[in-house]
């Protein structure tokens, strides 16, 4: 009796499963339905590559996940678009420097590069000639090694204690370098955010994480075009 008893517990367990298994078959579009979004494959991801300076870093900010790459990121996902952002920025970078460590971060492939280099070089003077040259280089290894990318340029501009003369030839760089390079331009990084006190930290340089969201916009108006 006892041995009759645990074959039907073992068959009516048997059932149960069966019948879990078709809901599920159910829920996931088995047979001949239509089977839902389903998350893109990692070999099939392609990568955005951020290059740039404390602002693409998101130096200040109490999260790295405020910076403008990710909040990019975040309209990427919410798209179910098959990229994946790099978070390139590094606080203090010139355009010498930047072209110096560009190789390294290129040994993973990249689809879209997006370039914000200049800033420092602005701040502290340095020669626009050779900011430029600078620049050159750095797209050019990119487009070296990843002809098939697409390249974005973040222009930025210097405050106007600059003097005149520096603040027009460093601001005519960016869009320059844009044209020869058919690059997709995005006059200004810091338009809307440049000047604002409440939109950036106490520094009056960097953005906070409400400036951020800014930079993001700025960015994204630009760059989903490209995706």
């Amino acid at each position: 009796m006892i041995t009759l008893l645990l074959l039907s517990a073992t068959f009516a367990g048997c059932g149960n499963n069966e019948k879990k298994e078709t809901r599920a078959e159910r829920l996931t579009g088995s047979g001949n339905e239509t089977k839902p979004a389903t998350a893109t494959p990692a070999s099939q991801t392609r990568n955005i590559l951020f290059f740039g300076t404390s602002l693409t870093a998101g130096y200040g900010l109490d999260d790295p996940a405020q910076a403008y790459p990710s909040l990019i990121q975040e309209k990427i996902d919410a798209l179910h678009l098959p990229y994946r952002v790099i978070n390139g920025g590094l606080s203090g970078e010139t355009s010498a420097a930047g072209k110096a460590r560009i190789e390294w971060l290129l040994k993973q492939p990249v689809s879209i590069f997006v370039l914000e280099l200049g800033a420092n070089d602005g701040l502290r003077g340095l020669s626009v000639k050779q900011t430029s040259i600078n620049l050159q280089a750095v797209i050019d290894k990119v487009r070296k090694k990843y002809p098939e990318a697409k390249l974005v340029m973040l222009g930025m501009q210097m405050p106007p204690n600059m003097g005149a003369r520096y603040t027009s030839e460093f601001k005519q760089i960016f869009s320059d370098l844009a044209t020869k390079n058919q690059m997709t331009y995005v006059p200004f990084l810091l338009e809307g955010v440049g000047g604002v006190p409440k939109l950036n930290q106490q520094d009056g340089i960097h953005p906070t994480a409400e400036g951020q969201k800014v930079l993001a916009e700025n960015v994204w108006s630009a760059l989903k075009g490209l995706l």
